[in-house]
């Protein structure tokens, strides 16, 4: 208890430079893969902190820094805060709105990069309290696919040294303030899209018979593709497929060529997914043929789902109990919502947890990519607190 007091101590007298960091990056926001200003910004604090091996331009801006403890050698394990923010135009009125019309922080990257840039300092200043090393790690573009982890990935962020283990938060406005979600197996879902374009022959509208619809095809195919999930899927299985996007015709009076569908399919486990892509395609080529007309489908995978070890989880579980006590400890439901911290999740156990940070007294209730989304920042400082203390017992285990 000694221990959790000095670092709730030390956690309070770092949270005005914590907020400071994350107005500044908010105000500051930057695309994925265009985060030139943000890791100019995250190396400079880096190199002020005095962390060893400092690499910059990884996969574009990502960087990397070790911090290694003087217990001796052992495990290394890799904390990941991304840094990229959204095309969206902010309507939220505060003092650190963003300066860069058109792109807001509105996920929370802004809150990860400072969190991870106190969880550095302060394991600087316990050097001495662990073995093995942390290499943190700056991620560009996990909004945009294919993302920046797997970039990271094969140029080597997991090697040189070895990492045994990956760590990652997510600030959450779907949970209040001072809750920790954490749980083992998938959290968060595999993503895909699709492509259907569906050919038929066109003419007039008052001549339907001398025309092979493509609007009609293209009903029947949204309405089979319920079937992939209603009829198709275990129960105890879960899965998404939404179709999106529908466009077809320009004129009240003709019938069209061609139309095109487009959505996303959302599953957990890879059998699932291979299903998922076979049984779409299979469906909507032959609805179109049994209608008279040819649909092509483009599958694009997009990332896999995060799955949580259940080791890390129960390092990151008991963690959050020292720092927000056992009752506001939850276990997470699986999101249909996708990350690419999930490449990490294939390479190497590790966890993947959420702190809530919504706050309706304050009137801090607007979802990710909203326009109005801000979190309660004092829900930084458990995210700062439960990622240290992770850290900390995994090394030292």
């Amino acid at each position: 208890m000694v221990a959790t007091t000095r670092l709730e101590n030390d956690i309070d007298e770092l949270m005005p430079g914590i907020i400071a960091d994350r107005r500044h990056l908010h105000e500051n926001p930057e695309l994925g893969f265009h985060e030139h200003e943000t890791a100019r910004f995250v190396a400079e604090r880096l190199r002020a902190l005095g962390v060893e091996d400092i690499r910059t331009g990884i996969n574009q801006t990502g960087i990397t820094a070790l911090v290694k403890g003087q217990q001796g050698p052992g495990s290394v394990v890799l904390v990941r805060a991304d840094m990229d923010a959204l095309p969206i135009h902010e309507e939220n009125d505060v003092e650190y709105k963003s300066q860069n019309d058109g792109v807001m922080h509105a996920c929370g990257h802004d809150a990860h990069t400072a969190i991870l840039l106190a969880v550095t300092r302060l394991l600087m200043e316990r050097r001495d309290q662990f073995k093995g090393t942390v290499k943190v790690l700056f991620q560009p573009a996990e909004e945009i696919f294919p993302g920046g982890a797997n970039g990271m990935i094969r140029e080597g962020v997991l090697e040189a040294p070895h990492v045994d283990a990956v760590l990652g938060l997510h600030m959450s406005q779907s949970d209040p303030l001072g809750e920790i979600h954490v749980a083992a197996g998938p959290v968060m879902a595999a993503a895909d899209s699709f492509r259907i374009k569906i050919q038929g022959k066109g003419g007039h509208g008052a001549a339907p018979h001398e025309c092979v619809d493509p609007i009609l095809i293209g009903t029947q195919i949204v309405s089979a593709l319920q079937s992939l999930v209603a009829r198709e899927t275990d129960p105890l299985e879960q899965a998404v497929v939404s179709v999106c996007a529908f466009h077809a015709g320009e004129a009240f009076n003709v019938i069209a060529d061609t139309a095109e569908l487009r959505g996303t399919v959302r599953t957990f486990t890879p059998e699932l997914r291979d299903q998922m892509e076979t049984r779409l395609t299979a469906l909507a080529q032959n609805v179109a043929i049994a209608m008279r007309g040819e649909a092509t489908v483009e599958y694009q995978r997009g990332y896999p789902a995060s799955i949580n070890d259940e080791g890390m989880v129960e390092i990151v579980r008991e963690a959050a109990k020292q720092v927000v006590g056992e009752e506001k400890v939850i276990t997470s439901k699986p999101q249909m919502g996708a990350e690419d911290f999930s490449y990490f999740l294939l390479e190497r156990p590790g966890a993947f947890f959420f702190v809530g940070s919504k706050n309706e007294e304050r009137g801090l209730v607007w979802g990710h990519h909203h326009p109005r989304f801000d979190i309660d920042e004092e829900s930084m400082a458990n995210g700062v607190g439960t990622m240290l203390t992770s850290i900390l017992a995994y090394l030292n285990q």
